[in-house]
């Protein structure tokens, strides 16, 4: 397989064209490009490695040759592929896959309405079976998913706050944000500032641990949430545990851990708030469920079925086992084996407690969205949906047959990284996938659908390509594995439109020429962050606000990035410098970050945006231009325009710094003023620079 090195591949590690070949038809790039004008071709050992994954084997010449081979004849005969899209409107167009039957093909559909059909035209949105039986007695099954060809865009232009839930504290908090401040925090700010969604980071489940990921990014489940975010008291039976002694401890201990965040500057500590709510909620169990409450229950179970047994399953084992299902005894690796059905049984009380912990989280998530919209919020909460799962966890370890073994998800060498990186998160396989319909993804989405007004996806460029990494390499050894764009999107539609919800892609960085484009067609959001918008193509200014894109979310800054007060201070320097984190001087870096935020601020004084803020007397030069900044973003044709809480503050501190992990408090940092000064959910509703920032947008 091996071929003269090149400048790019100077090891000689270069696929023949029978591995590239081999590559293409199983959706393997053979290259990238770091950069627009330049592209680097995938090595050899990369792509065996990746086939391997989708258990192709291509370690020789000749097992390429076979495997070729093979493939070919697999294309050149079928009839149907696993999975067909058919995009509904008043003008749907059939797929070619439809189109390019033999003539004389039988088509039966069974909708999943119950119906039966002869023909693929004015079908109801769904995925149903279809099923082809061509001339020659051929025939071929398939999932026909049929969905709407785009979804509406939002009613009107709204305004609304993103916040990391966990760093969102009350005075009733028991050391970190919880669903109770969430509900709070939308209701006051639907009812009396008019604003139209709240975005919250990932809630998905944690992996369990000594101490815990507190990366919301790499949890153990997207499927379900954490109840480590419940509002224990506002779980009904609460109120009716008979120990009360025992909770009077409990709150007490609670309460001294609020404290130590809120008044004593100590970091949040998750690992703490879950010993706490889960000693309460072992308390709640033991509460039995009025009969309507039971029933309730009872239907959770059915409707989540087997997702859930299995997810309550792994928790149960990791109490036991520890939480990396890669080590536990041989039998219990496989979910489906007799070894772990005998443990459930066993371990059937413990099951039984975390499946209620989901159905309890699902119901205040479920409230908090309620309450959202009673207050008069048009979205509503904005869910985020992390771009993986940790390779420990439960997913990983109950859909074992839909990851690819051995692979971890990541980016290539770029302008921003030469070494690439790897997120740790193993990627789905897209040949998986498409044979069982997206099974795994749908029940994904219509489970996050259930409580969301709009959906964030992060890296929403995962939906068409992912860099997958081979286990033990660097991420530069890595390729491309190309999903069924159309296929993701279509189910992505179907469940957002049954639930009446928004998509927002989280489509920053490196992205593919085709892919805003074909997200916009579907009515799919983006993310701009007033920083990276800038005359790429041209002279690299700011680009004018009446350039921006309509359809998408607008923003200041992230989670991922400094806050608005610490880039317009250039203390964002200060803190990577002190991390040891430049790769320059820090005059250099000090210099250009003065001058890219001076450029900023020069459009925002010659639009006059400087002008005519809120606040009135004493209101600081730090303030009118956070204010002014945000007066930019409402000048742009956004259809949403996002405030960062902490910016409301003043808050200096990223949530979460990329590159570093114990050098940093990434994920455990409470909202904060200038001063670093822990600001309450109670404060932040009474202060006077967050209501003036409000007036800014509302007036705009």
């Amino acid at each position: 397989m091996a071929a003269q090195g090149s400048a790019e591949n100077p090891t000689g590690d270069v696929p023949s064209e029978d591995l590239s070949r081999l590559a293409e038809l199983h959706g393997v790039a053979t290259s990238y490009q770091p950069s627009p004008d330049r592209t680097v071709p995938a090595s050899a050992s990369a792509l065996a490695l990746v086939l391997a994954a989708l258990d192709v084997e291509a370690s020789s010449p000749a097992a390429v040759r076979r495997a070729l081979a093979v493939r070919e004849r697999e294309l050149s005969e079928r009839l149907l592929p696993p999975t067909v899209v058919v995009w509904s409107g008043s003008d749907p167009v059939l797929p070619a896959a439809l189109t390019g039957l033999p003539s004389g093909t039988r088509l039966r559909i069974e909708t999943e309405q119950g119906e039966t059909r002869a023909s693929a035209e004015r079908l109801p949105a769904g995925v149903h079976r279809l099923t082809a039986t061509a001339p020659d007695g051929r025939t071929a099954t398939a999932h026909l998913v049929v969905a709407p060809a785009r979804l509406p865009a939002p009613a009107g232009r709204s305004y609304g706050f993103l916040v990391q839930l966990y760093s969102l504290l009350s005075r009733r908090s028991w050391g970190m944000g919880d669903l109770g401040d969430l509900a709070e925090l939308a209701g006051w700010a639907g009812r009396t500032l008019g604003a139209g969604f709240v975005q919250v980071n990932p809630l998905h489940a944690a992996v369990p641990g000594a101490p815990t990921d507190p990366s919301p990014y790499r949890p153990s489940s997207r499927r379900f949430p954490d109840p480590v975010h419940l509002r224990v008291e506002d779980v009904p039976e609460y109120a009716r545990v008979e120990d009360r002694e025992r909770v009077r401890a409990l709150l007490e201990r609670a309460d001294r851990l609020r404290e130590s965040v809120l008044d004593k500057g100590a970091l949040i500590d998750r690992d703490a708030v879950w010993e706490l709510k889960r000693a309460a909620l072992e308390l709640v169990r033991d509460v039995p469920l009025g009969p309507g409450r039971r029933a309730a229950y009872a239907d959770f179970l059915a409707e989540e079925g087997q997702a859930l047994e299995d997810h309550a399953t792994w928790y149960a084992l990791a109490e036991v086992h520890g939480p990396d299902w890669r080590s536990w005894p041989e039998g219990l690796r496989d979910p489906r084996s007799a070894e772990t059905a005998r443990a459930r049984g066993e371990l059937m009380d413990r099951v039984d407690f975390y499946s209620l912990l989901a159905w309890l989280t699902d119901a205040q998530l479920t409230a908090a969205q309620r309450t959202a919209r009673e207050a008069g919020m048009p979205v509503g909460i904005v869910h985020d949906l992390a771009v993986g799962v940790h390779p420990q966890g439960a997913d990983a370890w109950a859909q074992q047959d839909h990851f690819a073994d051995g692979m971890s998800v990541g980016a290539p060498p770029d302008a921003f990284n030469a070494r690439g990186q790897d997120w740790g998160l193993p990627p789905w396989r897209p040949d998986r996938l498409a044979e069982s319909g997206y099974t795994p993804y749908r029940r994904l989405l219509k489970a996050l659908f259930r409580y969301a007004g709009a959906l964030r996806i992060d890296h929403v460029m995962g939906l068409f390509r992912l860099w997958w990494v081979p286990e033990g390499h660097p991420p530069t050894e890595g390729a491309y594995v190309r999903y069924d764009a159309e296929a993701m999107l279509a189910i992505l539609v179907l469940e957002a439109s049954r639930a009446g919800a928004l998509v927002i892609g989280e489509d920053l960085g490196t992205v593919e020429p085709g892919v805003r484009e074909a997200l916009r067609a579907r009515g799919v959001l983006g993310t701009s962050v007033l920083w990276f918008e800038r005359d790429w193509e041209g002279d690299g200014q700011p680009l004018p606000p009446e350039r921006w894109r309509a359809d998408c979310l607008a923003t200041a800054t992230t989670h991922d990035l400094p806050s608005t007060a610490a880039r317009l201070t250039g203390e964002h320097v200060e803190l990577r410098y002190s991390l040891g984190l430049l790769t320059r001087s820090l005059e250099e870096e000090r210099a250009e970050a003065a001058a890219d935020t001076g450029e900023w601020l020069a459009v925002l004084a010659r639009l006059g945006l400087m002008e005519g803020t809120g606040g009135g007397h004493g209101t600081s030069q730090e303030e009118v231009e956070i204010q002014a900044v945000h007066r930019f973003l409402l000048r742009t044709p956004a259809r949403m325009v996002g405030i960062w809480l902490p910016d409301a503050v003043g808050d200096r501190r990223p949530q979460n710094l990329p590159g570093t992990w114990d050098q940093y408090p990434n994920w455990r940092l409470p909202v904060a003023d200038a001063d670093g000064r822990a600001v309450t959910l109670e404060e932040l509703a009474s202060s006077p620079r967050l209501r003036a920032l409000v007036e800014v947008v509302r007036a705009g």
